[in-house]
């Protein structure tokens, strides 16, 4: 089961999705062309007055690596995707280019007064690699609201108690104990560890919370010492020490301690972003909000497997859900390039200059191409993101590789360059 096809008329208004199989008939017979193929859209040959539009409602349930984005209407869940986060990636650029600026400011070179105390951060400044998840979410609203006529949004609200994270024993004055201080331990641990269990890699098990360091022998109740295992493993560990448990199976251990101790930085950004998204969604439609323990008891009564888009499906009021589509879009950010118009080595020396021509033969990187080759080495069909060069001899990015060497004679566009790369 495919996703449905978003529809406009030729206006340009959104007007009911309809199956993939409708939409094909519609472009057989001439009735209509295509207009994006992500999301795959189709434009109408002629204005739609007379029909009744149904409302549609976007879900969305973010998080600090995938959000999840489903488009339902009533109890029929119509469309879903997955966006693939570059925060991380934003991150590591910015301290590079850091990196460099310090090491010239280091060298012996004419003095430059100081201008840190001029600049100042507006009210609700979050850092870039923050706001790229809440502009990226801004983004794909607004493209659906575009392409579908959607009335309102849901979203998942959700918030990690840290502090009972790093320390679940804390109680009394210290900080008043909660109904939800063990479930927000719980849920955390199963994505920290993948909703499955540490020792055996077994899933769709019940899985029990397990002290890596035992608590007879000294080990605490800090999320840093605590890992998820079946019953099995559990009982057969008992209170030895993991190095002992796991004696025969180095590989295994060295990856449960490295794992035991990565910091909180997912749970930290879905913190620091929940209420940016909401407040710059608040702009475009009605906005209601649910929070993680709805959308986790939704899915489990409804029996649907843990996924990103599933659980966007989940979110706020749901009775009842029929899934007519099995096919998420992948989407990954990719950006949209960089601006530094010289590279430089691991020194901060310049080694290569940019070119100010970007678009080469109709071609620009980022573009989704299609490319037939008839001669060569390199006969076949190549589908994938194009690298694009001034000599016109392309590469291809593919699920199998990347093609080099692909003349642009070749080469026919399918989605032009926005940022984003997709798959299924």
């Amino acid at each position: 089961m495919q996703n449905y096809v978003f529809v406009v008329d030729t206006n340009k208004k959104p007007v009911n999705p309809v199956t993939p199989r409708r939409a094909r008939k519609l472009l057989e017979k001439g009735k209509a062309a295509v207009w994006r193929n992500y999301p795959f859209t189709i434009i109408l040959k002629h204005a739609v007055t007379e029909t009744v539009l149904k409302p549609l409602t976007v879900k969305i349930d973010p998080g600090s690596r995938f959000t999840g984005i489903a488009v339902s209407e009533g109890e029929n869940v119509i469309w879903g995707a997955e966006v693939e986060h570059r925060g991380y990636q934003i991150k590591q650029t910015l301290e590079s280019r850091r990196s460099l600026r310090r090491s010239r400011r280091n060298r012996k070179t004419r003095y430059r007064k100081a201008r840190f105390d001029n600049r100042k951060r507006s009210p609700g400044w979050i850092p870039p690699s923050l706001m790229h998840r809440v502009l990226t979410t801004q983004t794909w609203v607004k493209r659906l609201i575009i392409f579908a006529p959607v009335a309102e949004i849901w979203i998942e609200k959700v918030k990690f108690d840290m502090h009972k994270m790093q320390n679940p024993e804390i109680s009394g004055v210290e900080y008043q104990q909660g109904d939800l201080q063990g479930y927000e331990v719980r849920e955390y641990l199963l994505e920290k560890w993948g909703r499955e269990c540490s020792y055996c890699r077994k899933k769709d098990v019940p899985l029990q919370i397990e002290h890596i360091h035992p608590r007879s022998k000294g080990g605490s109740n800090r999320v840093s010492n605590l890992c998820l295992a079946c019953e099995k493993c559990n009982q057969k560990k008992g209170n030895k020490p993991v190095e002992d448990f796991l004696r025969k199976k180095p590989e295994l251990l060295k990856k449960i301690k490295s794992n035991a101790n990565k910091p909180l930085k997912d749970a930290s950004a879905v913190n620091s972003t929940r209420n940016k998204v909401v407040e710059v969604l608040f702009g475009l439609l009605p906005v209601k909000t649910a929070t993680g323990a709805q959308t986790k008891y939704n899915r489990i009564r409804l029996k649907l497997e843990k996924q990103h888009w599933i659980d966007a499906a989940c979110v706020g009021d749901v009775e009842k859900l029929v899934l007519k589509t099995n096919q998420p879009l992948r989407i990954k950010c990719n950006g949209h390039g960089t601006r530094q118009m010289c590279g430089t080595n691991k020194f901060g020396f310049p080694t290569r200059h940019r070119g100010r021509k970007q678009i080469h033969f109709g071609f620009t990187t980022g573009d989704i191409v299609k490319a037939v080759v008839t001669k060569g080495k390199k006969i076949g069909t190549y589908f994938g993101r194009l690298l694009c060069r001034k000599s016109g001899s392309f590469d291809i990015a593919t699920k199998a590789g990347r093609v080099a060497g692909i003349s642009y004679k070749f080469c026919t566009p399918i989605h032009k360059k926005d940022g984003y790369s997709y798959s299924f």
